[in-house]
């Protein structure tokens, strides 16, 4: 089927806001739940509000509608970049392509998770291929902060040039990370008040910051308002919640002026969700049931059409980027924690080769992942991890199942000394 001019990224066909657009949606589904577009358009509406948990709801019920269409996988993707997951996200691309989306598609939100992956090259070129789409101006945008990153000012300012002379504010904003992450902190700050008036002392120190960070991180500050948090666990696979996406965020009004979505916004989100769903004959409500394990691009299997598009769980995978991983090099008499085992045997030096050959099947897949050697007394293991819980264990071993690669928790005890691949 042909996609809709809001299924293709923009939030709508028609000229209005994504809040507008939303609430016209939800009065659709209230009289016909099963309105494909209207779900594939409340989603990009929710997720241009910033409202991710509600976008993946209605993702995931378009997905049910129509499983052969590209666009709710697409929408899945998108969400788990907007969450902070870019590795989770690259299933989702892959797998829209498989079921005919065009590179235009989905070059936009897969542009952004090459970025938060510190693959700037990869992702300015999604950007420039999403300039011919229908989210062109929102690339042109991650463009200029991509260059930006790379160092090219020049590019950068000369790519954002077309909407600064059309006024957009969007742009103006971007404008001052462009010069932030340059160098020109001084600059930032005057763009970001001129952008945002009596701003600059409150985003001050988000802007001075920028320029310390890795490639990764910038792409992450900027786009996503979220810093590094090194106090935190780095897992190296894990289901995302809401609290998780936000846990990290700078202060409210630096996280403002990199997403204007403001509290009150998402609370209208909650009302327009809530008030149609009311007046629309349904069956009862049950508890979203957890998800399966299962490949990272296959939707979990939801609930019927519930008042709460909240309250429905995506399953999707989540890695975190290579940036984020442990920086010491031993784990040496580790507290317990969930594991996957790849292989196992006496010789640990023959375990990075067979690491290598495991990885060679989807770098993808693997991108971010470090390999460990869990040493006990009779034999050493190759293993991955650590995970926040066994589903999310089991998760990332049903992805290793379509690759015919077996592999099984294993939870190591406190006295197992466990080290990077190749430091053993």
């Amino acid at each position: 089927m042909s996609a809709p001019a809001a299924a293709q990224g923009s939030y709508s066909p028609y000229n209005e806001g994504p809040a507008a657009a939303l609430a016209r949606y939800v009065h659709i589904l209230a009289d016909d739940p099963k309105n494909f577009d209207s779900l594939i358009g409340a989603g990009r509406s929710a997720l241009a509000l910033g409202d991710t948990q509600a976008a993946a709801g209605f993702f995931a019920r378009a997905d049910e509608v129509n499983p052969r269409s590209p666009l709710p996988q697409a929408g899945m993707g998108a969400v788990a970049v907007a969450n902070g997951y870019p590795q989770a996200g690259l299933p989702y691309f892959k797998r829209a392509q498989q079921l005919g989306a065009t590179p235009a598609m989905i070059a936009c939100d897969r542009g952004l998770a090459y970025d938060l992956l510190g693959k700037q090259a990869d992702a300015q070129s999604d950007y420039r291929t999403a300039l011919s789409g229908a989210d062109a101006d929102e690339a042109r945008r991650r463009l200029a902060l991509s260059l930006a990153i790379s160092g090219d000012k020049a590019g950068a300012l000369a790519a954002l040039s077309p909407l600064l002379a059309q006024r957009d504010a969007a742009a103006a904003r971007t404008r001052a990370f462009v010069l932030a992450l340059t160098g020109d902190s001084n600059g930032a700050m005057v763009a970001a008040d001129a952008a945002m008036p009596g701003s600059w002392a409150r985003v001050a120190p988000f802007l001075q910051r920028l320029s310390s960070l890795q490639p990764a991180q910038k792409a992450a500050a900027v786009n996503l308002g979220i810093f590094p948090d090194s106090g935190n666990t780095a897992f190296a696979y894990a289901a995302p919640t809401r609290s998780d996406a936000t846990q990290t965020r700078n202060d409210s009004a630096s996280a403002t002026f990199v997403t204007s979505v403001t509290t009150d916004r998402l609370a209208a989100i909650d009302d327009l969700l809530r008030q149609p769903a009311q007046a629309a004959a349904q069956p009862t409500q049950q508890p979203a049931p957890s998800a399966p394990a299962q490949p990272s691009w296959q939707p979990a299997q939801q609930p019927s059409w519930q008042a709460r598009p909240q309250a429905t769980q995506l399953a999707y995978n989540a890695s975190v980027t290579r940036q984020q991983l442990p920086a010491q090099s031993s784990l040496q008499f580790a507290p317990r924690k969930i594991w996957l085992q790849l292989a196992s045997g006496s010789n640990a030096a023959a375990l990075p080769s067979q690491f290598e050959r495991i990885r060679s099947r989807d770098r993808d897949l693997f991108d971010g992942i470090t390999g460990y050697v869990a040493k006990s007394p009779d034999r050493a293991r190759l293993v991955i991890g650590p995970f926040r819980s066994a589903s999310d264990a089991d998760m990332f071993a049903a992805d290793l199942e379509t690759m015919n690669v077996n592999a099984f928790k294993w939870s190591n005890s406190p006295s197992d000394q466990i080290v990077p691949l190749g430091t053993e």
